[in-house]
């Protein structure tokens, strides 16, 4: 309770190159940004440089005088525990490492709850109508 999802794939622009955060968000009790890197496989050392890259973006671009320090979550299909305890040793910096499992499909008491795709695709075509209505006089190029 109290994020904000501030983007996905979120762009962040050092010294005239943009970069993409995975998940950015900020947490407002805590007045801190949240920076969280996916990644595929299994934790790599070098996940933690390029997640220090990001915080130090976030920090440098984004975060003000009233924010505390960034928080950065690395989130993988595996970890190994000491490969990640080398990687992070010295680092004082907040940061989670964590694995993630894929389900093959929804559990049914979330299925029974979340629209199907037929039924999004009607709202989606509902929603663009009502808008081209609002519109009549926007031709197309």
């Amino acid at each position: 309770m109290g994020f904000a999802f501030l983007g996905s794939q979120y762009p962040i622009e050092v010294s005239g190159k943009e970069y993409r955060i995975d998940m950015l968000f900020y947490h407002v009790p805590l007045h801190r940004y949240v920076v969280i890197d996916l990644k595929m496989g299994e934790f790599l050392p070098e996940h933690s440089g390029q997640m220090s890259f990001y915080v130090a973006a976030v920090d440098n671009l984004l975060r003000t005088e009233r924010d505390d320090p960034t928080i950065r979550i690395i989130l993988c299909k595996s970890k190994d525990r000491t490969t990640v305890e080398f990687a992070l040793q010295g680092n004082n910096q907040p940061i989670g490492v964590s694995s993630y499992q894929l389900q093959p499909s929804l559990p049914e008491e979330l299925k029974k709850n979340l629209p199907t795709p037929e039924q999004l695709e009607m709202e989606l075509n509902t929603a663009i109508a009502e808008l081209e209505g609002q519109n009549p006089g926007k031709s197309e190029a």
